[in-house]
């Protein structure tokens, strides 16, 4: 019963078994090989246009060096109150673009409220010089608290961009979770919509270790090989990652592994919505789901061997849960089972 994240979970068989394969023999170094052109070559397949595609190893440096790459002196990001990079980065964000600042945005939902972003990149006028100046605006898809932007809100958000010609990044570490969700394509979720960036994840859906930064316009990633070099992700074998990314897009696995990560959810969500002894906090559509339990059952269920962890309340709700009651995040993944999910609801109502 092993809720407390994606992060947990191992790897796919068919991405060990890949990795396997690759680990003998030899193969030119520093994305020169084969496997990596082929890998980049699907990447623009899955798009549906010419990308350019940068390995890395963490969601960290894919969200750093993504933002990095289009910082100017004075540079603001602007990104939800509660979103990754500004909570969850150690500053690595900032500390990579040369001090650029993340501001924060609110809005319901995990999701930037556009009026908020307009007004908010209003604040920093062109000609400002000690404010400083816009230089990008990122969102999570899926978001911090397991909702997903629909296809309307993104270009929403895009068309916002676009009038003062920022850059739109999307945070993707569960782009997979989110994709299936909306039973979108690639491209519709992002390019299509104006996302000039992706920082496309594999970890929490089944790879070891791959991520990748996405450019939609070969153009604006000139820069970046210099960028990825310098921040130490340019590896010298790099087709191990490449060969993970082989095996993920390999008959449509990794839009697989996402279904059955978000089935698991919907039948926590459906457990915890027919339960007396718990509640929904929010609606949710990926693999994430927010409930509220009893302390005490909180606690049956931990000795009893479930790993999840207990999240904060929300500052726009206060009132969301008692003094005697906890709020907890539940993350299910390709690894999670039918017997995960119900055992986990049995402790709850035990």
């Amino acid at each position: 019963m092993f809720f407390a994240s994606d992060n947990w979970a191992g790897a796919h068989r068919s991405i060990v078994e890949r990795l396997l394969t690759e680990s003998s023999g030899f193969a030119p170094a520093y994305g020169a090989g084969d496997l990596d052109k082929k890998v980049e070559a699907r990447f623009s397949e899955i798009f549906e246009r010419e990308v350019s595609v940068f390995f890395v190893a963490t969601g960290t440096a894919a969200n750093s060096l993504s933002l990095a790459s289009v910082q100017r002196p004075g540079g603001i990001t602007f990104c939800h109150a509660e979103s990754h990079v500004i909570e969850d980065e150690c500053g690595a964000p900032e500390f990579f673009s040369g001090s650029a600042r993340l501001v924060a945005v609110d809005g319901e939902a995990g999701k930037i409220d556009p009026a908020k972003l307009s007004a908010r990149i209003a604040n920093f006028p062109e000609d400002a010089l000690r404010h400083g100046r816009a230089s990008a605006v990122t969102i999570t898809q899926a978001t911090e608290i397991g909702t997903v932007y629909s296809l309307p809100e993104i270009g929403e958000i895009a068309a916002i961009s676009r009038k003062r010609n920022l850059p739109l990044h999307m945070d993707g570490a569960r782009f997979a979770n989110a994709l299936v969700a909306l039973g979108a394509t690639p491209a519709e979720m992002t390019w299509k919509r104006g996302v000039d960036m992706l920082s496309f994840g594999g970890t929490k859906n089944g790879c070891w270790c791959a991520e990748a930064i996405v450019f939609f316009n070969p153009d604006q990633a000139k820069e970046m090989p210099f960028i990825r070099k310098r921040a130490a992700q340019l590896f010298s074998k790099s087709r191990f990652i490449a060969a993970q990314f082989d095996a993920y897009f390999e008959n449509g696995l990794w839009l697989d592994l996402a279904r059955h990560s978000n089935s698991m959810a919907d039948r926590l969500r459906a457990g915890i919505g027919a339960s007396s002894a718990a509640r929904l906090a929010w609606p949710t559509a990926s693999n994430e789901v927010f409930a509220i339990v009893s302390k005490s059952a909180a606690k049956t269920a931990e000795e009893r061997g479930a790993k999840f962890y207990e999240w904060p309340i929300p500052a726009a709700m206060p009132e969301l849960a008692s003094k005697s009651e906890a709020l907890i995040r539940l993350v299910t993944s390709f690894a999670t089972t039918e017997a995960d999910v119900d055992g986990f609801l049995k402790c709850l109502s035990a």
